[in-house]
């Protein structure tokens, strides 16, 4: 069964994704929910242990960047409307 959900990426990232995924005969949604499965497959301690294969290097570039999300609604809160100054 599959699940539809929400998510914000980089607007170049995204247009270099769909491009690979168009040359790949696949969908975007196939080509992240690919992507998940091989992450999840495995036990890794923290992120920068995810195997990043080359053909995930073509659609992006520069170094990666992990955001957490804040531990407390109220510091969610607190980032959000920081932001906003």
């Amino acid at each position: 069964m599959d699940t539809k959900i929400t998510l914000s990426f980089n607007k170049d990232i995204i247009d270099r994704a769909k491009d690979f995924a168009d040359q790949n005969n696949i969908s975007l949604s196939r080509l992240t929910e690919f992507l998940y499965a091989q992450m999840t497959s495995k036990t890794y301690k923290s992120l920068e242990e995810l195997p990043i294969s080359d053909w995930v290097n073509m659609v992006s570039e520069g170094e990666v960047e992990y955001k957490r999300m804040p531990s407390s609604r109220k510091a969610m809160k607190d980032e959000f409307f920081e932001g906003k100054k």
